[in-house]
């Protein structure tokens, strides 16, 4: 009547349809969880340095510290979190310019409680027409992504920003 592949067929159509639900089961469960946590983040000190180069002026800046708790967001469904922090300011010619500085990736079992403290930025700010010196409202916030085992990757913002002004000058760097 049924060969041996139709019922083998069967079978595994009806097995992926079983894994297909429970896999959406899992990510409905964790789908609608606020994954935002309070962060604290301080600067000590803005320092711009001009390095140039073939590619023209680039800064880098202290950032002090920053602490914050990742383990409400951890539960069965993160496998881990993207960490990045990211300066937001506007210049004359774009309204929105956005500059990673720092990230980190925090995996299942690491410590969530983070106290990072003396920190510098990872990456360079590239400034194309003087942007960023004597700017007044540069914001720094903390966000992430979180890798599920089974979903989406929600981007979540940190609840903590802080906004800060640029100095008008370049530090100088010294050559010995």
């Amino acid at each position: 009547m049924n060969t041996v592949l139709s019922r083998a067929n069967s079978l595994f159509a009806f097995s992926l349809s079983v894994m297909a639900a429970l896999t959406f089961g899992c990510f409905v469960t964790t789908a609608f969880k606020d994954r935002r946590v309070p962060v604290d983040i301080h600067v000590s000190r803005v320092m711009l340095k001009n390095v140039d180069d073939f590619t023209g002026p680039r800064e880098r800046s202290d950032l002090g510290f920053i602490t914050f708790d990742l383990s409400p967001i951890f539960d069965w469904n993160v496998k881990q979190l993207f960490l990045y922090l990211s300066a937001e300011y506007t210049t004359k010619s774009n309204s929105l310019n956005q500059v990673v500085l720092w990230d980190k990736i925090v995996l299942r079992g690491e410590n969530p409680k983070l106290n990072l403290r003396d920190m510098k930025s990872k990456y360079f700010f590239f400034d194309d027409g003087n942007g960023l010196r004597a700017n007044k409202n540069i914001t720094l916030s903390l966000s992430w992504n979180v890798v599920p085992n089974a979903g989406v990757l929600p981007l979540v913002g940190g609840s903590g920003q802080v906004s800060l002004p640029f100095p008008e000058t370049y530090e100088t760097t010294r050559s010995y």
